[in-house]
């Protein structure tokens, strides 16, 4: 077999994380910033309302509040397709982020470089994953440069390796996984090195 067909499954495995991004872009500056809008153009409509409509003003604040019930709907929904801080920060603020938001006692470290979104999403979702089902590790390293990203994993568990290889085979990634077997899945006590391409 020759190279030709890995190369277009790692291309079209980029291209499906690339099209997440621009799927986010499009909820966060067009239907979300609309609803951002239709909330503000209430709240002064509300103001012009006589005092003495008080149905009419309870109205607009019913819907504004409906409307900033659909905004953070659409900013939720957006953030399961590729997050907001991992496009504009990337994978160490977004996983910092991530751990205080399931209050996870995870220390991220990170080099600040940006390794494109495949390979900052692929690592991003399989530790998220992880968090959600209460595999907590004890460091995430993230680093590399403009060839590849490197994400080292302190105190990981052996499902966590598994979610990783899962996401960056695809990318055409490596996962080095030294874990040993614990009784309670959920209590990390080896090493996950992760290694992928950059676009």
């Amino acid at each position: 077999m020759t190279t030709a067909a890995p190369e277009a499954r790692r291309r079209r495995e980029r291209e499906q994380w690339q099209g997440r991004r621009r799927l986010e872009r499009q909820l966060h500056d067009g239907a979300a910033l609309r609803a951002s809008a239709l909330v503000l153009q209430l709240g002064l409509f509300r103001h012009r309302v006589p005092e003495g409509e008080q149905e009419l003003r309870d109205a607009v604040v019913t819907l504004q509040d409906e409307l900033h019930t659909v905004l953070q709907e659409l900013r939720d929904v957006a953030a399961q397709i590729y997050p907001p801080l991992l496009d504009e920060a990337g994978l160490g603020p977004a996983l910092r982020e991530l751990a205080e938001r399931l209050d996870a006692p995870v220390r991220v470290r990170d080099s600040g470089d940006r390794f494109g979104a495949a390979a900052e999403g692929a690592v991003y979702f399989a530790l998220a994953d992880a968090l959600a089902g209460g595999s907590v590790p004890r460091e995430v390293s993230v680093a590399g440069g403009a060839e590849e990203l490197v994400v080292t994993i302190t105190g990981a568990v052996r499902e966590l390796g598994e979610l990783l290889l899962d996401r960056a085979r695809p990318l055409g990634g490596t996962v080095r996984c030294d874990v040993s077997a614990s009784p309670d899945e959920t209590v990390g006590t080896g090493t996950i090195v992760v290694r992928i391409p950059c676009e």
